[in-house]
């Protein structure tokens, strides 16, 4: 019995090791058929928001299918292509056997076209339906129902975490095919603006140089931490103060050159550099969490992240409840550190009195560390173990492990810790 307990344990401990490994890019570079739709989930930042991401399942279409797409596209822009090819990663997972098992026949699936805020109303969810004669249709809510995008085969399928199936043909979607603006031109002041952060917008849109270090970078990754109104209205006399020089680093100083998503900074914590940074001159802070809250931190003040105006790869832009200050700008500010006190011949003791103890010192207190994050939420559905009905013969039954090193040494830590209990 006991042994059987450890073997459900090990078990256990290597599902989770798959799940928080899986790498789409890894998982369709061994199929040659699908080098296109691999890169522009690359190209469009795709692959790292379903990396993230578990109980997920991406619609992968061929070479073939792509050509034909782009035959018969107008040049869509990395934007649109974004959108278009997020309506092909279904928020839940469909393995093969799931697909052709669905109960009344069909399925609505959220996609991250939906989850992205830019699809109107629910046309970011995508209709599946169980056809008779075994085949399996897609349709996204706007397609007015037609069923031509057919189910082809399984491609890969680690149960619960992700699923890789072969679909006929892209999904057709006016909303998702509408032209949009390309990341990098991306109008990140009427974001701002909307959202609470008018001030340091047109703050920000008034520095020409500033503003073109922001637009530079967002298509690459991109993290701004822009002041909320209030405070930053009470600060712009002190900015108005600054050369032009120290301004341009200021409004530089609010934004970091990667993406970081709020999961990130939650466990990511640690200095960070900022699109100020410049050899000698630092202009860096430190991210900092308490459980669910995260702060920034200089040697000067430390403030707090209110509210999430966007997070969506590449970029995330994050309102604080303050203006943060840097110490290259601000360091005259800095609270001095105490004078040391006059050192002071110690008292004598005093004997305690009858029938008393003498005091003990008080011992300091620990702090204890902060809570870690809640498991993720378990998928809504749970097969019953079967296998799929159709898999690919392209490494389907191989698991990805991201860089690889890591996965093994933990199967080996974990099966020598196993040994040595048996």
């Amino acid at each position: 019995m006991q042994l059987h307990r450890r073997l459900q344990l090990l078990i256990l401990l290597l599902s989770s090791l798959a799940a928080a490994a899986h790498n789409i890019t890894l998982l369709l570079e061994g199929n040659h058929n699908f080098t296109t739709f691999n890169r522009y989930l690359s190209l469009t930042h795709l692959a790292e928001d379903i990396n993230a991401r578990t109980t997920i399942t991406v619609l992968a279409v061929d070479n073939v299918a792509m050509a034909d797409f782009f035959s018969s596209a107008h040049n869509p822009s990395i934007g649109t292509l974004k959108n278009i090819l997020s309506l092909h990663v279904l928020l839940d997972y469909f393995g093969a056997r799931k697909l052709h098992d669905l109960a009344d026949g069909s399925a609505l699936a959220a996609t991250l076209f939906q989850a992205s805020g830019y699809a109107p109303g629910s046309t970011g969810v995508v209709n599946i339906t169980d056809l008779q004669g075994g085949k399996v249709a897609f349709s996204p809510k706007d397609n007015c129902g037609v069923l031509d995008v057919y189910f082809v085969k399984s491609l890969k399928e680690i149960p619960y975490n992700i699923s890789v199936i072969q679909i006929s043909k892209i999904l057709p979607s006016v909303e998702a095919e509408a032209p949009t603006v390309d990341p990098g031109w991306m109008n990140l002041t009427t974001l701002m603006s909307d959202h609470g952060c008018k001030e340091f917008a047109d703050t920000l849109s008034a520095s020409s140089e500033a503003f073109s270090t922001y637009k530079d970078n967002v298509e690459g990754g991109l993290t701004v931490f822009c002041p909320s109104d209030g405070p930053f209205q009470a600060f712009r006399p002190r900015f108005n103060n600054l050369t032009a020089a120290d301004k341009v680093s200021l409004l530089e100083f609010y934004g970091i050159p990667i993406y970081m998503s709020m999961t990130m900074l939650r466990s990511d914590n640690g200095p960070v550099n900022t699109l100020a940074t410049d050899g000698s001159k630092k202009f860096g802070f430190t991210v900092q969490n308490d459980g669910q809250v995260v702060t920034l931190k200089t040697e000067i003040n430390i403030v707090r992240i209110s509210g999430t105006i966007i997070d969506q790869q590449p970029l995330a832009i994050y309102v604080t409840d303050d203006v943060l200050l840097p110490w290259e700008l601000f360091n005259s500010e800095a609270s001095p550190a105490p004078s040391p006190s006059p050192t002071l011949a110690p008292a004598p003791a005093l004997a305690p009195g009858p029938g008393k103890a003498a005091n003990a010192p008080k011992a300091a207190k620990q702090l204890s560390p902060p809570s870690p994050l809640s498991p993720a939420d378990s998928p809504a559905y749970l097969p019953d173990g079967d296998e799929a009905d159709q898999t690919d013969d392209n490494g389907a039954d191989g698991l990805a492990i991201g860089s690889g090193g890591l996965g093994v040494v933990a199967l080996a830590s974990i099966l020598g810790a196993l040994s040595l209990t048996l």
